[in-house]
């Protein structure tokens, strides 16, 4: 079965997403507070949805903390409209933003898939060399500079899309579709975002990038 850990000061709206997950078979976890969340962060759930308006610390930081030790998906709920807020987020670690207040439907849909992104595991593939890294899709791991380079279940179903298709192009509404899925086929954001935080943790110089190449009015590909 598959665990929630739900992060949020409301206790109304924690009480009612505790319900509708649990109706929709998963088991779940509460939190009213940063420290409650990384206590419970530290049992490992499969999927953290959490508030970034919490009493005792910004959610950003709750995201960056969970991130150092982990690679869980995180959705973040939050009323918080700017689009700074939802880039300081996603720069973060998190995988998705969800803006307050939203539908069921959209919310389960999210649930779904953030786990769906975390649950691939390829499997019995050589490790994929580029001139700066080496990905190992099979094992989730990449090796630069002789360290382990950590990325979120998202900006790894995003590498993946882009190093299967074998130094093609790749549209924009193909990768929104492989990794995020076909209800995302306007997010072109998503892209921008999650292409620049790969390329800041793999490029030697993320301003001009030699593997994670953008090709204007086309799409993206990856060069090794």
């Amino acid at each position: 079965m598959t665990t929630v850990l739900l992060v949020d000061d409301d206790p109304q709206l924690l009480r009612a997403l505790r319900i509708t997950l649990t109706a929709h078979g998963y088991d779940v976890r509460t939190a009213a507070d940063a420290a409650g969340a990384l206590r419970e962060c530290a049992l490992r759930p499969d999927l953290v949805v959490l508030d970034l308006g919490l009493p005792d610390a910004d959610g950003v930081d709750v995201i960056a903390e969970v991130r150092r030790a982990g690679t869980v998906p995180i959705v973040v709920l939050s009323a918080r409209l700017d689009s700074a807020d939802k880039v300081r987020a996603l720069d973060a670690g998190a995988d998705d933003y969800v803006t307050k207040p939203f539908g069921t439907d959209e919310f389960l849909a999210r649930v779904r898939a953030a786990v769906r992104r975390s649950a691939r595991r390829p499997s019995g593939e050589p490790p994929v060399s580029a001139a700066s890294f080496t990905a190992d899709l099979a094992a989730k791991k990449i090796h630069r500079d002789g360290g382990e380079v950590h990325l979120t279940p998202t900006e790894w179903g995003l590498l993946e899309a882009l190093v299967r298709a074998g130094g093609e192009v790749v549209s924009a509404h193909d990768l929104l579709v492989a990794v995020w899925g076909p209800a995302y086929t306007d997010a072109t954001h998503y892209l921008r975002v999650y292409l620049a935080q790969l390329r800041r943790k793999l490029e030697p110089d993320p301003a001009r990038p030699r593997h994670l190449l953008t090709e204007p009015g086309r799409g993206y590909r990856f060069r090794p």
